[in-house]
């Protein structure tokens, strides 16, 4: 394993990072949740990412349960607010003062820690003045609750008056939490220069972009029982990868990662990690071997000809437009 500082912080994380969006609390039992955390571990993966609407609130339980007994000054725990929790009601949602509060009160109980290394704004409330969120992330860091404070799918933009508010309030702004693929590159244009000129790093989630680079979808055929996208709920959030003309062109990496002495995930892997502002890959895993293949892509460097190959084979089914972020933020509170 290899460790990245965070930011312009003294923080470093582990390059790959292990997320538990669709796993820990809903599509896995909790004693393969504990085996795959463990097998993190003793991967040298010292970072952990969740959030409290991960199978509502279970997701954060499942991890606290797992990491129960380690040195916590080994670990780094991250999780995020926005999105509704609990019973859904009106106050359940978004980044009011009310709900960062509470928010970060029932993270910490089920993470079973008194802090955790940063705490993220899920997404961009349009309903709640920026200055009231970045005022109650303030106090959350002064209260000793959280260390350091990022954003997840803020646009270039909104990034950018976030992190002049935080300097105003004398706390640190130190990452960005996008999607970012070898199929979506929409943070490139925009997000990534704004973020390099801040001192912002980005912690990717989808890099294998939910699978589909892992080359195990066939175009014109069935997803395989028991994958990602046969699950009703986890292949909703993958409809867009899930194109033949997509999965036609994923099939040509195959070669690429084979010259490369790489699995096509490890590959994709590789692929973010080379990107020079982002501070790590999220993965999750579903299994212990597939914590130990993804791990193997931590410190690989691909050469400018395999990133080549990988545009070649990718071709216009790799999606770079960076109004997508905005697009697809909500506009308003979801209840």
């Amino acid at each position: 394993m290899e460790y990245r500082y965070l930011g312009n912080s003294g923080l470093k994380i582990s390059e790959i990072t292990y997320g538990n969006w669709l796993t820990h609390g809903s599509q896995v039992e909790n004693e393969q949740a504990h085996a795959c955390v463990r097998t993190a571990l003793e991967q040298g993966i010292s970072t952990f990412d969740t959030a409290d609407v991960y199978a509502n609130t279970k997701a954060e339980s499942v991890l606290g349960e797992a990491l129960k007994g380690e040195r916590r000054e080994s670990l780094e725990i991250f999780t995020k607010v926005y999105w509704p929790t609990g019973p859904g009601g009106k106050n359940d949602t978004g980044l009011s003062r009310k709900h960062i509060m509470e928010s970060i009160n029932g993270s910490l109980q089920r993470l079973q820690t008194d802090y955790v290394d940063l705490y993220q704004a899920h997404r961009y409330d349009t309903e709640t003045p920026l200055e009231e969120t970045m005022q109650a992330f303030a106090d959350v860091v002064r209260q000793g609750k959280a260390l350091y404070i990022g954003v997840s799918e803020w646009t270039a933009d909104q990034i950018r008056e976030g992190h002049r508010l935080a300097r105003e309030l004398g706390i640190q702004l130190i990452s960005s939490q996008p999607q970012y693929s070898m199929l979506w590159r929409v943070i490139e244009p925009e997000v990534v220069p704004t973020c390099e000129e801040l001192g912002i790093s980005q912690i990717v989630w989808s890099p294998m972009a939910q699978g589909v680079l892992s080359g195990k979808y066939q175009p014109g055929a069935q997803p395989p029982e028991g994958s990602r996208a046969a699950h009703e709920e986890a292949g909703a959030s993958m409809r867009d990868f899930l194109k033949d003309d997509i999965l036609t062109a994923v099939q040509g990496l195959k070669p690429v990662a084979d010259e490369a002495g790489l699995s096509m995930a490890q590959l994709a892997i590789a692929w973010v990690l080379q990107n020079d502002n982002v501070a790590a890959a999220l993965v999750g895993a579903s299994r212990p071997e597939q914590v130990v293949d993804n791990v193997k892509a931590a410190g690989v460097r691909l050469d400018d000809s395999v990133m080549t190959k990988i545009d070649e084979a990718l071709g216009s089914v790799v999606q770079r437009d960076a109004g997508q972020t905005a697009a697809r933020s909500p506009k308003s509170r979801v209840a």
